[in-house]
């Protein structure tokens, strides 16, 4: 296992007035065997920052260190990472165990621990009947395995995943996250996992990085995260519909944004009143959409309920209070979050 500590790492292309600052001073102390996510929206700067930790892409300033060891100006090959990518990245013409085995091999490492550590990991992911396959014999989540697995043979003090369940569909996804799951529990291995999607952020990680245009706008854990957004981004990106933002909310001070999630809302006799314009059944729960006009603006509201409610129709007008203790302030000027009043 190893620590991993981002001191101030920017990354930009170019030189000179033509250059192009996309990471914009990281700083980070992730700790031994912990699982981190880097989570934001395409082009963020995610897989940038994971590359530089890999020595994949330059740094432009800063450090990184791996277990305090500054590792700016140090080859992949001698950092002790290893990195499962999204396209699984396997010889086709190697079967299962030789492509896990390979870098072994390279390193010629003794016959009788290539398979040691190959049939061991091959048992922890439990890929074992396919080991004398081809990739082309098997299903996207097997070869995800195997490509999981020739990263775990090599022992590495850290491991990197860019983004590698997002060719796998939405029932495999799930499975695979608890795999990964399963697999961080019995190594203990400090891991980086970079995804776009907000549920497998939320469900993988100990802590999050929330990166967005190349700034990290919050490190915290998933519940922090969640119930304390730093920004009206963090805010906006994290929860599944997100977080209202209301500008011009009831007793608001001039200059703040009124954040309320949708599931912080409950169904009054009165309150605000919303005109119904859509709603979505997902089983146990609904999502209500409605639009709250008044003096000052006109703004779509979500709100979340069980089935329990009534679905209101189309049209009608529905009464909803936020719940005091769940509502969140930020400056409309800079999107930071307010002290609660």
């Amino acid at each position: 296992m190893a620590s991993i500590s981002l001191r101030n790492v920017v990354k930009r292309y170019g030189t000179g007035s033509k250059a192009v600052a996309v990471i914009h001073g990281v700083n980070a102390e992730i700790a031994h065997g912990e699982f981190i996510v880097i989570v934001g929206p395409s082009g963020c700067g995610k897989s940038t920052l994971l590359r530089m930790v890999a020595g994949l892409e330059e740094i432009t300033g800063g450090e990184i260190a791996i277990n305090d060891r500054v590792v700016n100006h140090v080859e992949p090959s001698e950092r002790d990472i290893a990195m499962v990518f999204q396209n699984y990245a396997l010889y086709p013409h190697m079967s299962v165990f030789d492509n896990m085995a390979y870098g072994l091999k390279i390193a010629k490492v003794p016959m009788d621990e290539i398979k040691a550590r190959v049939d061991k990991a091959a048992r922890i992911l439990e890929i074992g009947p396919f080991m004398q396959r081809k990739p082309r014999e098997l299903s996207g989540g097997q070869r995800q395995r195997v490509a999981m697995g020739r990263a775990i043979v090599r022992q590495p003090q850290v491991f990197l995943f860019d983004e590698p369940l997002s060719n796998l569909d939405a029932k495999l996804r799930a499975q695979t996250r608890l795999e990964i799951q399963k697999l961080h529990r019995e190594l203990g291995i400090t891991s980086l996992f970079v995804t776009h999607d907000q549920v497998e952020a939320m469900t993988l990680a100990q802590r999050m990085i929330v990166m967005n245009a190349g700034v990290m706008e919050q490190f915290g854990t998933p519940e922090e995260v969640y119930t304390r957004p730093a920004t009206t981004f963090v805010a906006g990106f994290i929860g599944s519909p997100p977080m209202n933002l209301l500008k011009n909310a009831p007793d608001a001070q001039s200059g703040t944004i009124t954040g309320v999630r949708p599931e912080h809302f409950d169904i009054t006799p009165t309150g605000w009143a919303l005109t119904v314009e859509a709603v979505e059944m997902l089983g146990a729960e609904r999502l209500v959409y409605g639009r709250w006009s008044h003096s000052q603006s006109d703004e779509l509201v979500i709100i979340r309920t069980d089935e329990s409610h009534a679905v209101p129709a189309l049209g009608a007008t529905l009464h909803v209070t936020p719940r005091a203790d769940r509502i969140h302030h930020f400056d409309a000027a800079t999107g930071r979050r307010l002290p609660t009043p």
